[in-house]
């Protein structure tokens, strides 16, 4: 059926292309060839290939921040390893310097015209759409969350919030023993190892730091029915929660927060029958991983499916209804884990995806759905956790990357924050295939 979509598109394709192609690539100050929703990962990274090739006066990026974050990082900034400026740069310093950066946010698409609208009621005319606008981090989604993150006394915390990040540290370095719980929501999430990883630090500096992990009980309760979603690296983890002792509590989702009480309430969905029950924990400190969905200019977009995501073909990341329109990284339907790494490898598919499309032709290359998780197990140690659409592992280096090793967490620490900036981000970093396929000699993974 895809491929049949696909098909019958690439005529349309075809006209598109050569009615832009055949007036100036410039119209007007509000008038590209290329236009990028979204100056996060994806977006900058595509925006730097385009501009580079294209130069001056063809490329533009809507994006209304001053501060581009390396998300990232904020495990190891709520774990006291990095500062929260370690992640921050100014967008400025950032935004490919042959583009036009319009300081705008994005209020509603309309793909039939090829026309995005702005919040200063701007209308911006594109030849070629590329939408890598991240997702929304819902915090108000769970009753008394956002007024127990703003307490300083709640003992409530979360990673996702540049806001609330640094909190995070204060707590586990504050905390006297008790019950510190660390939640996990519904999928899908910004990377779904973050919230094991912060426990996993939290459990070592309790343990090895503050010495008060005999007093101490530690909590996973996840929403999910599984530890991880890949079998390789759950195993793993299973073995990690158990040596360290840590109590976890499936198919457990948070829904209230009681700061006042220090007490919180979640809701207990029975595998057997699907009834729920909801339970109330007691908590010293918890760290709190919110429910994220699509942002609201993309609800109910012609651009977006039926939940808010942009429909695109999995595999070739073109539109699966307006063949001028691209979408990368976290804010797509494509079914992968939303990292950084999955933005890096649909990056390369996605210029070449283009590149067919301006010709004319049918989209070939395929992203093969590899994302990464680097789950941090403790101080100086990881499991390097890399796999396809399929939830086989498609990992980089020829030694079992189940185990937890001291290399990979440096790897996490030290290395990759530059390839992100200097590589991902200027277009030049599109995933380790090439790396991969050189390490294993050429030979299949």
């Amino acid at each position: 059926m895809v491929s049949l979509l696909r098909t019958s598109l690439a005529p349309v394709g075809k006209a598109i292309a050569a009615q832009h192609f055949s007036t100036a690539a410039v119209l007007s100050n509000d008038s590209y060839r290329f236009v990028v929703a979204g100056g996060g990962a994806g977006g900058l990274a595509i925006a730097s290939s385009l501009a580079r090739k294209y130069g001056d006066g063809n490329v533009a990026v809507i994006e209304p921040s001053d501060v581009h974050y390396y998300q990232p990082m904020w495990t190891l900034v709520g774990g006291g390893e990095k500062t929260l400026q370690d992640s921050a740069k100014e967008m400025s310093k950032l935004m490919p310097k042959n583009a036009t950066w319009i300081k705008e946010k994005v209020e509603q698409f309309d793909p039939a015209q090829n026309l995005v609208y702005t919040s200063d009621n701007r209308k911006v005319n594109y030849d070629y759409l590329v939408v890598a606008m991240g997702l929304q981090v819902n915090f108000n989604k769970i009753e008394g969350l956002p007024e127990a993150l703003e307490d300083p006394a709640s003992g409530v915390a979360s990673n996702f919030s540049p806001k609330y990040v640094n909190k995070t540290f204060e707590l586990i370095k504050n905390f006297q023993g008790g019950n510190a719980i660390f939640t996990m929501p519904t999928l899908p999430i910004k990377c779904p190892g973050a919230p094991q990883k912060i426990m996993y630090l939290a459990e070592d500096y309790f343990r090895n730091k503050s010495g008060v992990r005999d007093k101490t009980t530690v909590m996973y309760n996840s929403a999910l029915a599984v530890l991880f979603g890949v079998k390789k690296y759950a195993n793993s983890l299973w073995k990690v929660v158990e040596r360290k002792g840590i109590q976890v509590n499936l198919h457990t989702n948070l829904v209230e927060v009681m700061s006042k009480e220090k007490k919180a309430m979640f809701t207990i969905t029975n595998p057997a029958d699907n009834t729920t029950t909801n339970k109330i924990f007691d908590y010293d400190m918890i760290h709190v991983s919110p429910p994220m969905g699509p942002l609201a200019c993309l609800k109910d977009s012609p651009v977006s499916d039926a939940n808010g995501w942009v429909d695109v073909n999995k595999t070739t990341l073109q539109h699966m209804r307006f063949p001028n329109v691209f979408a990368i990284g976290d804010c797509s339907n494509v079914p992968t884990s939303k990292t950084a790494a999955a933005v890096a490898g649909q990056s390369g598919v996605l210029l070449k995806s283009l590149e067919s499309v301006m010709k004319g032709e049918i989209p070939a290359e395929k992203y093969d759905g590899y994302t990464s998780c680097p789950l941090i197990t403790g101080y100086g140690t990881t499991i390097l956790a890399e796999f396809d659409f399929n939830a086989a592992p498609l990992e980089t280096f020829p030694i079992d990357q189940g185990k937890e090793r001291t290399s990979m967490y440096y790897l996490k620490r030290d290395i990759m924050p530059e390839l992100y900036w200097s590589g991902l981000l200027r277009g030049v970093w599109r995933g380790p295939g090439i790396v991969r396929k050189a390490l294993h000699a050429g030979l299949k993974n």
